[in-house]
């Protein structure tokens, strides 16, 4: 089946400058890089590069510089739309100066990037949960005023899918659960009943679903490194691995696949038109 549209999502990139490792361990840019290259090779579509916040590790302008002089070139191979959402280790100044020096959908004076992509087959919504000096997050009254005015007009797909960086949804793991989107109730009255179809963040970096006002939420693995999320009682850790989301809109419905990326063996590589086939037999065996 070909999907009406294909993002595909990356969240928690933490680039830094060249040269340097993200907590000693981590290239991040390899990994952007490596992931990148994939889905390019695979020569399927894809309509948009979303990436959900904590694109750089510290803000630094060069990082940002970096990020976009590896995004931008594929997303030119692929034709795909790039859309960007801040996390807390964002800095929005700099983001603004290397990222989108152009004029956005988002008032580049206002305190926070919300922005509005209403594509053929799908509306992307962006939401700035970050807070000034936190490491949780929040959305504002304006900010929500702002996304009920958005979703009061229909996009022309009927589908919108709401982006951001923190998870409004609770977690088992204390530390997670701690630095969640703050008063998610807020958000939930703004978009009950409303066409938003998924919620897609981050910041957790594990991955995880849950649901708001009856809307899923999905959080993306992260590109950087992953936490363990059962870890032995009395232990926060952090596990080398990383990943990305295909989001698939297959008639009107929003359907999010968690991609693995790091190393690993192959059990098996077939054709795909044999696998269907056999599928097909097996059927009539019944």
């Amino acid at each position: 089946m070909t999907p009406d549209c294909t993002i595909v999502h990356l969240t928690d990139t933490h680039i830094v400058a060249p040269g340097c490792l993200v907590r000693d361990v981590v290239d991040t840019a390899d990994n952007l890089r490596t992931v990148l290259d994939r889905i390019i090779a695979t020569g399927r579509t894809v309509d948009v590069l979303l990436l959900t916040g904590d694109l750089t590790d510290n803000g630094d302008p060069l990082a940002y510089r970096r990020l976009r002089e590896i995004v931008e070139p594929a997303a030119a191979t692929l034709d795909a739309q790039i859309i960007y959402a801040l996390g807390n280790h964002d800095s929005h100044s700099a983001f603004r100066a290397e990222l989108v020096p152009e004029p956005s959908s988002s008032d580049p004076s206002g305190p926070s990037f919300d922005t509005v992509a209403d594509l053929a087959n799908v509306r992307v919504i962006t939401m700035d949960s970050t807070l000034p000096g936190r490491h949780d997050g929040g959305l504002s009254a304006d900010q929500l005023s702002w996304l009920a005015a958005q979703l009061a007009t229909p996009s022309r797909s009927g589908t919108t899918v709401l982006a951001m960086h923190h998870p409004p949804l609770r977690s088992a793991i204390d530390p997670v659960d701690a630095l969640r989107l703050r008063d998610p109730e807020d958000l939930a009255e703004v978009i009950a009943g409303s066409e938003v179809r998924m919620i897609l963040c981050g910041h957790a970096h594990l991955t995880g679903t849950g649901a708001l006002a009856g809307v899923p939420i999905w959080i993306g693995p992260a590109m950087s490194y992953r936490i363990d999320p059962f870890a032995p009682l009395g232990r926060h850790r952090g596990w080398v691995g990383y990943g990305f989301t295909r989001v698939d809109v297959l008639d009107g419905s929003v359907v999010a696949t968690a991609v693995e990326e790091t190393p690993t063996t192959a059990v098996y590589d077939t054709d795909e038109e044999q696998t269907l086939a056999t599928l097909r037999e097996l059927a009539h065996e019944v």
